[in-house]
């Protein structure tokens, strides 16, 4: 019989120390007490590879080669060795199993006897916890040796900085690479010069053919912002500063939020410091924080000298980026594209084309829609019947729902013609209840799928109760609106406009309607008024 092996530990001190090799002797010994045949091509192997996760090149190539039928049997020291994860070890063993190749294993035999496959979930469990429980004592002891100065706290050393390649996590064998140093205390100095920016000391980089600290060739803005508010430079390195989060924010207002964590940070009082060879005085960089700190206060998204009435809710429909205000020095105000500003997108030739939208002119559109919204509730009314039929539901949802209703309708078909098979005497009862049987259990599928989607779909048709609550809160509104000043109307702006998308001549406006009398509690988005050829 042909057998594949597959062998895995979890760090390098492990594969260091031979343990893998041990693993490959006793599978070895007992395929030649088998009287088993391998080949050495079929010893799949995953190196310093964690069992939390299925995405490992052994274990890929071993999945892709039983798909070819190369090998009859899979053989594994332990259940833990393949996967840490119970669901990951069942969804491995069941891909080989219905490719014809089973899995067995050296130290825990198992069979399709029950009370093995509730072992075999047991035995899951039980190494799901010991990786829980391993990665807490790693997280502990971590943070104990940072404590104690003994642990570096980079993955990757700071511009400037080299770590000895033997032990590079131990602080005591930190050096600084002198051409880099010189770098950054220009950095430094570039920047506390008047009217210097992290634009400007970019550009000066790139154009030295610099290269940047990942090795490329152009700089960047968040390059330069991370050199110059590293408090490594200083001689203190800290970690614990930060804590992954889920992710909360997205590039544009128009993108989805992507997948991942997000980075959140840490009380002071928690973090940790470790010393490091200094580059710049604790008065250098405090002096830059502070003109940072100056900057972003008087950056052009936080000047309020200018009114904007739509600021920071205009979108541009080219590239889904927003917009910036700006009144140029002609004293005309207008909406921009970030893409049209962004040094590094022109630098790359990526720069947004759209043009400027006058900001006047769209604030007044704006202002009109959504007084016209405000003051005619048939409007409102109208949207909601719309919701209340299904009509704004997603694509997906609809054709997912027009799918369930055709196939239960060929089910009707196939039971039909199946009592006409047996009436014709086709076929006999015995095949006429065993196919009925089938027909039966995949109609109810069905009609389990069905119910659920459209669950799915109620929860987002019921805004259609809450008419009376916003004809109430357009009640409260309508007086302010005729005298409204502009603080009053910015507010109302904010509180009602979810988005305002601008594509060449076409404005659209996304209402969030609050759907309580109080407040927005609920906010409505599904209302939005298109316009065409109205801004130029």
């Amino acid at each position: 019989m042909r057998v594949a092996i597959y062998v895995r530990v979890s760090t390098q001190r492990q594969a260091q120390t031979q343990t893998i090799e041990q693993q490959i002797e006793r599978l070895k010994a007992s395929i030649i007490d088998k009287g088993w045949r391998l080949e050495a091509e079929h010893i799949y192997r995953d190196d310093g590879r964690s069992g939390a996760k299925l995405n490992r090149p052994g274990l890929d190539s071993l999945r892709d080669h039983a798909a070819l039928a190369e090998f009859d049997v899979v053989l594994v020291t332990a259940p833990d060795r393949l996967a840490r994860n119970y669901v990951h070890q069942v969804l491995v063993i069941e891909e080989l199993v219905k490719k014809g190749v089973p899995i067995e294993f050296l130290d825990r035999p198992m069979s399709d006897d029950p009370h093995d496959q509730l072992l075999l979930q047991i035995r899951g469990a039980v190494a799901e916890y010991e990786r829980t429980l391993i990665a807490d004592r790693m997280r502990r002891g971590r943070l104990t040796k940072y404590r104690a100065g003994q642990l570096l706290p980079w993955t990757r050393p700071p511009y400037g900085y080299r770590v000895n390649p033997d032990h590079p996590r131990d602080p005591t064998l930190v050096h600084l690479d002198e051409a880099e140093v010189a770098m950054v205390v220009q950095i430094f100095e570039w920047y506390l010069e008047p009217q210097t920016t992290l634009y400007s000391i970019a550009k000066r980089l790139s154009d030295l053919f610099l290269p940047t600290p990942s090795g490329k060739s152009r700089w960047n803005v968040s390059t330069v912002r991370g050199i110059l508010k590293n408090p490594a430079y200083t001689g203190n390195a800290y970690t614990n500063r930060s804590r992954p989060v889920p992710a909360t924010h997205r590039k544009s207002a128009l993108l989805p939020i992507g997948p991942g964590a997000s980075i959140a940070p840490c009380p002071v009082e928690d973090w940790v410091l470790i010393p490091v060879p200094a580059i710049v005085t604790q008065e250098t960089f405090d002096r830059v924080q502070t003109k940072l700190s100056l900057n972003q206060q008087m950056a052009p998204r936080n000047n309020k000298v200018h009114h904007y009435l739509l600021r920071g809710l205009v979108s541009c429909g080219k590239c889904r980026l927003s917009t910036t205000a700006r009144t140029l020095p002609t004293a005309y105000p207008y909406y921009v594209c970030r893409g049209k500003t962004d040094a590094l997108r022109a630098a790359q030739g990526q720069r947004c084309t759209a043009r400027f939208i006058p900001a006047n002119q769209l604030d007044d559109l704006i202002w009109q829609d959504l007084c016209l919204v405000l003051t005619q509730p048939d409007i409102l009314h109208y949207t909601l019947e719309r919701a209340h039929g299904g009509h704004w539901l997603p694509q997906e949802l609809q054709s997912q729902l027009e799918a369930l209703q055709r196939a239960s309708q060929q089910m009707e078909h196939q039971q039909a013609r199946l009592l006409d098979a047996y009436i014709a005497n086709v076929i006999q009862l015995p095949e006429l209840e065993r196919k009925r049987k089938e027909l039966a259990q995949k109609q109810e599928a069905l009609h389990k799928q069905e119910i659920q989607l459209q669950a799915t779909s109620s929860q987002r048709v019921a805004l259609s109760q809450v008419a009376n609550s916003i004809e109430v809160f357009c009640a409260k509104i309508r007086p302010v609106l005729e005298h409204a000043s502009f603080e009053q109307k910015r507010q109302l702006v904010e509180l009602l406009i979810d988005r305002v998308i601008v594509l060449d001549n076409d404005v659209e406006i996304r209402y969030a309607i609050p759907t309580q009398p109080e407040g927005p509690h609920i906010p409505f988005c599904h209302l939005r008024s298109d316009y065409r050829r109205n801004v130029r």
